[in-house]
């Protein structure tokens, strides 16, 4: 009934390593394919988001009630840019505000819904 006390951590060692290498060999198999989502070599169906969700990331600055903060106050920004210039300062930017805050393909909508923000 003398059991070798060290075999117990010598099974849980080789069970660990062996684990170790599996979930690798798992990793390498997702990373291609994580790289050719990327690339867009596979067929991902876009998501494109409403406004209301996009102005989610925006509340920090401009306000949970469009009233402005560290960036400008939102209401009645459509008087005084055109849609196009909204487009173009979500996109790329002015002053403080970053660009690429808004995707390409969500510009337009973005653009539409706060110009009509009162």
């Amino acid at each position: 009934m003398n059991r070798n006390p060290v075999i117990p951590y010598i099974l849980i060692f080789v069970f660990g390593i062996g684990l170790m290498f599996l979930l690798s060999f798992k990793g390498l198999g997702d990373m291609d394919e994580l790289a050719k989502e990327k690339e867009g070599g596979t067929e991902t169906e876009q998501v494109v988001k409403a406004p209301e969700d996009i102005y989610k990331s925006c509340i920090g600055c401009h306000g949970d009630a469009y009233q402005g903060g560290m960036g400008p106050a939102l209401t009645g920004v459509g008087d005084r840019l055109s849609k196009d210039e909204i487009k173009e300062v979500i996109t790329k930017g002015k002053g403080n505000m970053p660009g690429g805050m808004v995707k390409p393909e969500e510009a337009d909508a973005m653009a539409d819904w706060l110009a009509n923000i009162k």
